[in-house]
């Protein structure tokens, strides 16, 4: 038997759960059910990370103190997770006793290793808030390739680290206000030191998988590591460090110890040793995590076990980001769904079937498709798996299951060994190859029901016999896919054992046929997804704007507003926040019944496209714009108008009607080109 412990990502106390987070929970409970159910012992570790200044910030706000703040939100977090069936053996906070503990024991043996030292550091301030800024709480413009809408750490456009303070046009986005430099000092750890052993343990693919070993070497372990700055000034949300008074373990040196003070509570509970857990190279550490957070987990965490006496992890599972139609999910388009609100019109089990369906042991962004949602669940789940139960159960209620097995052909054998592969997907996250298979399984099953077709059976007396064997052949084979779906369908498992009078509990169950036994009545297992509940979701998480047709300023009539005094005047400043960006027109088109639009489909360069409504119909047409290249204002706030959503606007001058003119940049700008 085998001893794992497994962790997900904790999540941040400063938000609710939303269906993005939910593809990492929703990968971890699928493995580690699967692991139970393969009589492994094995158990799933999570918590709240409670610490940093939004925290702070927003308890503030709410006119709470942070423990009020923090605990409740770790109650919403619970809540939504128990409600998708998440399954948690512990789940604690980064606020805790123990968490406390650990982070002082292992930063003695930074110390005593030799790896921290103190400098003065100039660090980004909000003004308005009072306090030093984390690099999360910085946007502004990448110093690198000039992206705009960047974070204080990285780049997601381009892959680059940079320091916070290097950002151009930085804003704090607690407050809007534009940060100050100040000073403080700050306390590092020098994980240079540690590069031999970072080199060797991030190699091949024992550990990570290879697109990651190969990220990190090309990225980071191919220099030399700078140091890891792991101090923040007061006032913060945390633990004070023992040894620095005024000084405090910023969020992510205490998050991951997080774990491990998690696994102790889960331990003291259950009188279990934690040296077994954490210290013993008998248990086998697996952490799920979205590639965002890579950088900590690959480069800082196995340094900080390293220099500690504890156990580096066997391998860290990393994700992809969630996309909804192709596209980030955005509150304007209803697509950035918080766990609640999609509980309140959709069952967990559809999300939960589709995501697995959808994941693999890559590193690959999963893309949640609407339309694919309905059909695949309606197609798969009910008209595939369940239909197979509710075409057979309803006639074996009477007699229940043969005393012996009927020949079937050898499809109950073949199912079988299908548990094989199956298996093997399950374990190395393949989540989408196991579905593949489990479906083909279903197909032939449902062929041999509909080929036998009991429903024409059940009126006649001299077939009661055949009767009863088709429907526990059926019903057998029903019950295998429901083994190979448990971890997948926790619920759908729980059903069917309560059908058959045997609960789901082992997969070996998938290997042997159930016979003799009474049958229950059949209850609905699972309904159709219905449109107009997805709908209804979507248009839930809808933040709505005002719509207007033209993304200009235009009367009610719909006509160009007349000419308004000069607004308020604004400074260099404001005006370097305009992103503007060279684009090319792909396509171009009329907007029915509107005036004087045009829908816009523009090229910023690589596979970024946006879709922008143009007030330009009276001066130019559709096919006479296809491949020029125009000025598009790239950061501008989509809108929610009538005819869609307008991500951009594009330069024109002139008074209107048939005088507007585009403004075209030089021949030789290439998409996605800064206009300075």
């Amino acid at each position: 038997m085998r001893r794992i412990l497994v962790t997900s990502a904790l999540p941040y106390a400063n938000g609710h759960i939303h269906i993005g987070h939910l593809v990492e929970y929703l990968q971890t409970d699928i493995w580690v059910r699967f692991q139970k159910l393969r009589d492994n012992r094995c158990i799933y570790i999570c918590a709240d990370d409670t610490h940093g200044t939004a925290i702070m910030i927003r308890a503030r706000e709410e006119g709470i103190g942070e423990e009020e703040l923090i605990a409740k939100m770790q109650k919403a977090h619970v809540d939504d997770f128990a409600r998708f069936d998440i399954q948690f053996d512990n789940y604690g906070s980064t606020h805790s006793s123990e968490n406390r503990e650990l982070c002082a024991e292992i930063w003695a043996s930074m110390r005593a290793a030799g790896l921290v030292s103190q400098r003065e550091v100039s660090q980004l301030f909000d003004p308005t808030a009072g306090t030093f800024l984390a690099d999360r709480f910085v946007k502004g413009t990448c110093p690198k390739c000039g992206a705009a809408d960047q974070y204080g750490d990285s780049c997601d456009q381009c892959g680059a680290h940079y320091s916070a303070a290097d950002l151009i046009d930085a804003t704090s986005t607690l407050t809007g206000a534009k940060p100050e430099v100040r000073t403080a000092d700050h306390l590092f750890i020098n994980i240079e030191k540690l590069h031999e052993f970072l080199d060797r343990w991030t190699k091949g693919d024992e550990h990570l998988q290879p697109e990651i070993a190969n990220y990190l070497a090309g990225h980071f372990l191919h220099e030399p590591l700078r140091n890891w700055d792991v101090s923040r000034p007061a006032p913060y949300f945390g633990f004070e460090i023992p040894d620095s008074p005024g000084n405090y373990w910023y969020v992510w040196f205490d998050a991951p110890i997080g774990y491990m003070a998690s696994t102790r509570q889960w331990c003291d509970t259950h009188g279990e040793e934690f040296d077994d857990w954490w210290a013993s190279d008998r248990t086998e550490i697996h952490h799920f995590i979205g590639k965002d957070i890579t950088y900590f987990h690959t480069l800082f965490w196995p340094a900080m076990l390293e220099t500690s006496r504890y156990q580096l992890p066997t391998k860290i599972h990393i994700h992809g980001f969630l996309t909804v139609n192709g596209e980030k999910m955005s509150k304007s388009k209803g697509t950035f769904v918080c766990a609640s609100t999609y509980l309140e019109h959709l069952d967990p089990a559809y999300l939960r079937y589709y995501y697995a369906s959808k994941l693999t042991n890559r590193v690959d962004d999963l893309d949640l498709n609407l339309d694919e949602f309905v059909a695949r669940v309606n197609s798969d789940m009910v008209g595939n798996v369940v239909n197979l139960a509710s075409r057979t159960a309803k006639f074996a209620t009477a007699t229940g299951l043969s005393e012996k097995y009927p020949d079937d052909g050898g499809l109950f054998d073949q199912a079988a060994k299908d548990g094989q592969a199956i298996a093997e997907a399950y374990e190395s996250c393949d989540f989408a190859r196991a579905i593949r298979q489990i479906l083909a399984t279903a197909d032939r099953a449902n062929q041999f029901v509909e080929h036998n077709a009991p429903w024409k059976l059940r009126n006649d007396p001299d077939k009661a016999r055949q009767l009863q064997d088709i429907c526990t052949v059926g019903l057998n084979l029903f019950r295998q896919l429901a083994v190979y779906l448990a971890p997948v369908l926790p619920r759908l498992a729980e059903q069917t054992g309560e059908l058959l009078g045997d609960p789901i509990e082992h997969w070996d169950q998938s290997q042997q046929p159930l016979t003799g036994t009474p049958v229950g009545k059949f209850k609905h297992m699972m309904k159709r997804v219905d449109r107009k509940h997805l709908d209804a979701m979507i248009a839930a998480s809808t933040e709505r704007e005002p719509a207007n047709e033209s993304a200009e300023p235009v009367t009610d009539s719909g006509q160009p507003l007349a000419a308004e005094p000069l607004a308020e005047t604004c400074t260099i400043d404001d005006f370097a926040k305009v992103d503007l960006r060279v684009a090319r027109v792909v396509a171009a088109e009329d907007v029915p019944k509107a005036n004087k639009l045009l829908k816009l489909t523009l090229s910023l360069g690589g596979q970024e496209r946006r879709t922008v409504f143009a007030g330009i119909k009276t001066a130019y047409r559709p096919e006479d714009l296809i491949g020029r290249l125009v000025v598009c204002v790239a950061n501008l706030t989509p809108r929610k108008m009538k005819f869609g959503t307008s991500e951009g606007m594009i330069t024109a001058a002139g008074p209107g009607g048939k005088d507007i003119f585009l403004l075209y940049p030089d021949e030789g700008a290439k998409p996605g080109q800064r206009v300075h």
